[in-house]
């Protein structure tokens, strides 16, 4: 079943049960109201008569006397301990005879429907006690047919019930109206989706009036969300184009000196000593590059982590010691105190680590200031250079996958705009936060947020 045709049902059965039920309460309302009213009537004959009569003289009471009390279709009777009238007046024979006699000793009203030649009739019967010396010996009873209220109800019946399927009626034509405006961008994301599917392309849905609803909201995510699938299938054909260029030149270093060996062979081993030293240069370079994607999606599928309390002022002076070897470059660290302690994956956050500094390095000629810094809930590890610095419009993009702020010195230094997000993966996984801050010439802060330990005493 269509979300448009459930929709529809699903209003028009909730305005069913509102209109029923509001033309039960108009109903059962107009029909106690007009028995109430009639009631009200009766009881205030009951009361004049009262008034007027004598208990002790109620068997010779002239009916003439109560004959302006009758309404149309009515009677007042009198009735003793033994059921039995002891005197009567009546406009309606059938409705005196259908009414049986009955004594009682409390005020009581009756509502009943009879049935004549003319149809169902809704009648009122009113009891009212006499007493005589303090006992009560006689009933006055007053009874008389509800003129119009069966007509009526059978009237308002039709009227509501008319105006109920009137209403059923117009919320089929609402239900199916609004369902239709409510499903369209949906259904455009659908024939959307289609055509992506067919085609491969990505295409935006069409809006054609801003509602400021959720189902504007979604068609506005939905298209937000195309135009960053279409940023990064461009981010990842240049990728692709870089990679190709990256890989083109170590396999055709590669495919020319082993050329080079099959036609001339190894007599010469001056050539063949260089051949191979090229061959294996350019194989490293190639199985870097590798390794950079497999630590990529190694660090996207969220693996699990072997957490170990890391005492961190040394962990981060041994990575530094290894830096300074590999670099020869000037990489100070700068902590006030050996007690810094984390949780974390020790190969891992050493990774993070070395991204951080080896970027420093690259795009630095200068020393890189390294600071270790401990808060209340958090510890603070800080990397500085002072070298070439992003540009401010490009510090929100750096975690892209694939992207690099300058790809000629980027191809030169051997970045391939992966670094980055491997080191964002790895600080997500770890419940921590990387942020830069930089200055266009002035150099680059990286910052890396990691919670602390929770029990220090697990730090041998």
């Amino acid at each position: 079943m269509k979300i448009t045709t459930k929709i529809n049902l699903m209003t028009t059965a909730w305005i069913l049960f509102v209109l029923i039920a509001i033309n039960s309460i108009v109903f059962f309302s107009f029909m106690t109201i007009t028995f109430n009213l009639v009631q009200d009537e009766v009881h205030q004959k009951a009361s004049d008569i009262m008034n007027e009569i004598k208990p002790d003289e109620l068997s010779n009471v002239s009916q003439t006397k109560f004959i302006p009390y009758l309404s149309s279709h009515s009677f007042i009777r009198f009735v003793n301990k033994d059921s039995t009238i002891i005197n009567e007046v009546t406009n309606d024979k059938y409705l005196s005879k259908k009414i049986k006699p009955k004594f009682t000793s409390h005020p009581t009203t009756d509502r009943r429907i009879i049935h004549d030649e003319g149809g169902e009739e809704q009648i009122i019967i009113y009891k009212e006690p006499i007493k005589v010396n303090g006992q009560v010996k006689y009933t006055l009873e007053l009874s008389e047919r509800v003129i119009g209220l069966e007509l009526g109800k059978d009237v308002l019946l039709i009227i509501l019930g008319t105006c109920t399927l009137i209403g059923a009626l117009f919320s089929l034509l609402g239900g199916r109206w609004l369902s239709n405006i409510i499903i369209r961008p949906i259904s455009n994301m659908i024939r959307s989706m289609e055509d992506i599917e067919k085609s491969g392309i990505p295409k935006k849905i069409s809006i054609q009036r801003e509602t400021k609803d959720e189902l504007n909201q979604m068609a506005v995510t939905f298209n937000r969300m195309i135009d960053r699938l279409d940023e990064n299938l461009e981010r990842q054909k240049q990728f692709i184009s870089d990679a190709s260029h990256e890989l083109r030149t170590p396999l055709t270093v590669i495919k020319s000196y082993a050329d080079l060996l099959r036609r001339r062979g190894i007599e010469n081993v001056e050539m063949t000593l260089e051949a191979i030293d090229s061959i294996h240069s350019e194989a490293t370079r190639i199985q870097k590059m590798t390794e950079r994607f497999l630590d990529l999606a190694n660090t996207e599928l969220a693996n699990q982590l072997e957490l170990k309390p890391i005492q961190l002022t040394s962990f981060c002076q041994e990575i530094i010691n290894q830096l300074k070897v590999a670099y020869k470059r000037n990489i100070v660290l700068h902590a006030n105190t050996d007690s810094l302690s984390i949780s974390a994956d020790e190969f891992k956050l050493k990774q993070v680590i070395i991204i951080a500094i080896d970027n420093a390095i690259k795009y630095s000629k200068a020393k890189v200031d390294v600071y270790l810094e401990e808060y209340d809930k958090h510890v603070l590890i800080r990397i500085v250079d002072y070298g070439i610095g992003i540009p401010e419009g490009e510090i929100n993009q750096i975690f892209e996958r694939f992207y690099r702020v300058d790809k000629a010195r980027s191809r030169q230094t051997g970045g391939m705009g992966l670094g980055l997000p491997i080191a964002k993966n790895i600080m997500k996984q770890h419940h921590g936060e990387i942020k830069i801050n930089s200055v266009e010439g002035e150099g680059t802060e990286v910052q890396l947020m990691l919670p602390k330990i929770k029990n220090k005493n697990m730090i041998e």
